[in-house]
């Protein structure tokens, strides 16, 4: 064995040894990426119950003996992907990004159909699990994305790097964002990498606005600074594709997908009424219809569903006021922004995803001849 070999060998052990992580780091009380406890409700269940108490980097009953922290006991493996390099989402999503499947505008020209469409890529047979570390912080190795995000040649936000395709609720809907609007851009012949003129940092500052790292953030807020849409202030004004983010009660909250409201009629009467157009009047709305990560049964993406406090018998659920809901809008709506008007966040840095190297076996020496 050649002094090169010992070489490579070394290199790869110090590499694998990085991405084990030392066990001996503290790991004291830190904040959720979020600040959400991700609480969802089951995809057929019509109330908002609170979930069990959970150490969050394990999903385990918080009595129960804690195991090592997730980001200490991993082993890094190559992402899944076929031979295209795709991952099942890309493939999903190949003849649309290739335009040979063309996606029809709404009237207004706003994102919300082409995030419908980035929406039903994903699988929802549990293979594309949740898992949100809450102690210690895992922001230098995984962003709640399924698969690394780029943006002009940087990984804006960083997948997991066990290969598992996990995900938290805000990592999973900025993914579905990014996708979108790339995808919208491809489809109008624009540059992929071109979200109303964002650098890196802009769209990584607004990473953390979405992530609610300040007061007063949420997707709604990092959307509107940014000049990509608006707020929607009216719950009848909102439509499938418009981000949102809530609250409840026990204390907790999540990052969605707006699907759909759910409504009650407010009597008997109503139910039977029409709105003199032949059609049923709308009832009362008393929750909504969405899609995120960490659902129950498979504890990861997919449909869900969940309703207001005020509209349960145990009072507890989604805090109604608590909505924020915002819309990308058109292309050539979008406003300018300004730097200065927009909290500047600094919860963590951009660092670029370690990647494992792999060290090529020396060729046997030629023979002497």
């Amino acid at each position: 064995m050649n002094s090169r070999h010992v070489l490579g060998i070394l290199a790869g052990i110090g590499i694998l040894t990085a991405f084990a992580g030392c066990q001996s780091l503290s790991t004291g009380a830190a904040a959720h990426p979020s600040s959400r406890s991700d609480a969802a409700a089951s995809p057929v269940d019509t109330t908002l119950e609170p979930a069990p108490a959970t150490d969050s980097s394990t999903t385990q009953p918080a009595s129960a003996a804690k195991p090592p922290p997730r980001r200490y006991t991993y082993t890094p493996r190559v992402y899944p992907v076929d031979e295209r390099g795709f991952s099942p989402v890309d493939k999903h999503l190949q003849k649309a990004m290739a335009r040979e499947e063309i996606i029809q505008d709404d009237e207004e020209g706003s994102l919300n159909p082409y995030v419908l469409r980035v929406i039903d890529a994903y699988p929802l047979d549990g293979s594309y699990p949740y898992h949100c570390g809450w102690t210690p912080r895992e922001y230098d190795l995984y962003n709640g994305v399924t698969q690394d995000m780029w943006y002009k040649g940087m990984v804006v936000a960083k997948a997991y790097p066990d290969g598992s395709r996990c995900s938290y609720c805000c990592g999973l809907t900025f993914e579905i964002f990014i996708r979108a609007m790339k995808l919208r851009n491809i489809q109008k012949g624009l540059d992929p990498d071109d979200f109303n003129g964002m650098t890196f940092n802009d769209l990584f500052n607004m990473l953390q606005l979405w992530y609610i790292e300040g007061p007063g953030d949420c997707e709604q807020r990092a959307i509107t600074s940014y000049g990509l849409g608006r707020a929607i202030e009216d719950f009848e004004d909102a439509k499938p594709g418009d981000f949102l983010s809530y609250s409840t009660t026990p204390p907790g909250g999540h990052s969605v997908v707006f699907i759909d409201w759910i409504r009650e009629p407010e009597s008997e009467a109503q139910a039977k009424a029409d709105d003199g157009r032949g059609e049923k009047k709308k009832g009362k709305i008393v929750g909504l219809k969405y899609f995120s990560s960490n659902l129950s049964g498979t504890k990861g993406v997919g449909y869900g569903q969940g309703r207001f406090s005020d509209s349960t018998a145990s009072g507890k659920g989604i805090l109604r006021k608590s909505l924020r809901i915002a819309r990308v809008g058109a292309i050539q709506d979008y406003k300018p922004f300004n730097r200065l008007d927009i909290p500047a966040r600094n919860a963590y840095l951009p660092t670029q995803p370690t990647r494992i190297i792999y060290v090529p076996a020396t060729q046997p020496a030629c023979p002497v001849p």
